[in-house]
């Protein structure tokens, strides 16, 4: 071997070094995160997954019962109630909070001062659920409630009611007001942000061809804001499946049981009554119901995108 190939084998095999490190340097950055998500994600999905086939109560050795706890779950009418009413949330978190937050987003861009308004109806969003939960309580309060004072003062004293949250399903739909007015907030800064990315040509060529009143968000603004609507209704319906903290500060699911969502019935069954077994199968069936909607309604949307 000659000098010249004897110096630049060392060369060759340090460029070999260099280019293993350089291939190998995306994957140690991503090493911290791709670790943290197999700990505190997956397996906690697949201790919960292996947990729904035994009959755990947090206190003894749990053994495998099979599909016991989710013949359970379809025999339970405490569980057939959750389901309705998750259902009912699901529904209304994309109409109410999703709509109201689009067409006040339009109507913003038309308002003087909107600046003012739109931080105004942004700050709700920044509260805790169990926060806006609190508050609400207080202006539900049958006797010394805000909600029914300012009834009685405007003269709709036969609207006032003594059982706002007391009654099924009175009390579902107090709360998902209570969700609607601390959630628009966020929903409205998806779809200014939106509205001030749209392109202008279409916009102004459709004032030209005499698009005006409500044609044009109805035929113009809203298939241009369908990424952001699909994104808006996408979240507010996974919330839907999985809210929980306002419901329980407000009625812990009451009175007996009537306001339960999946989500309360998960928490009573697992850390009230001890159902552990039972709790995971129902956080089971919220997943794969939240996975199949999510999944369904993502297609859709793409297949309409698709002939467009």
């Amino acid at each position: 071997m000659t000098v010249t190939q004897q110096g630049r084998t060392p060369a060759r095999r340090a460029s070999a070094r260099r280019s293993t490190a350089a291939s190998l340097a995306p994957y140690l950055f991503v090493l911290p995160a791709v670790f943290f998500v197999a700990v505190f994600l997956l397996a906690p999905m697949l201790y919960t997954f292996w947990q729904s086939f035994t009959d755990a109560d947090g206190l003894r050795t749990p053994n495998l019962v099979g599909l016991r706890n989710y013949a359970e779950l379809l025999t339970s009418s405490n569980f057939t109630l959750s389901l309705r009413n998750t259902l009912i949330w699901v529904v209304a978190s994309v109409v109410l909070p999703v709509g109201l937050a689009f067409a006040l987003a339009l109507a913003l861009e038309r308002v003087v001062g909107g600046n003012f308004f739109r931080t105004a109806l942004y700050l709700p969003s920044t509260l805790a659920a169990a926060a806006a939960g609190v508050l609400f309580s207080f202006i539900f309060d049958p006797t010394s409630g805000v909600l029914n004072a300012a009834l009685g003062a405007l003269g709709f004293s036969s609207l006032s009611q003594t059982e706002w949250l007391f009654r099924s399903p009175l009390n579902t739909w107090s709360m998902i007001a209570t969700y609607t007015w601390q959630s628009v907030g966020a929903n409205l800064m998806i779809f200014l942000i939106g509205l001030q990315s749209l392109p202008r040509e279409p916009l102004e060529a459709a004032k030209i061809d005499g698009a005006s009143g409500l044609k044009f968000p109805r035929l113009i603004t809203l298939p241009l804001m369908t990424p952001y609507v699909t994104i808006a209704a996408l979240m507010a319906a996974v919330n839907g499946f999985k809210v929980f903290d306002l419901i329980w500060v407000m009625t812990q699911g009451g009175p007996a049981r009537s306001s339960e969502t999946l989500a309360v019935t998960m928490y009573r069954e697992g850390f009230i009554l001890f159902h552990q077994g039972v709790s995971a199968a129902i956080a089971v069936v919220i997943s794969l119901i939240a996975l199949a909607f999510s999944y369904f309604y993502l297609r859709n949307v793409m297949d309409k995108e698709s002939h467009v």
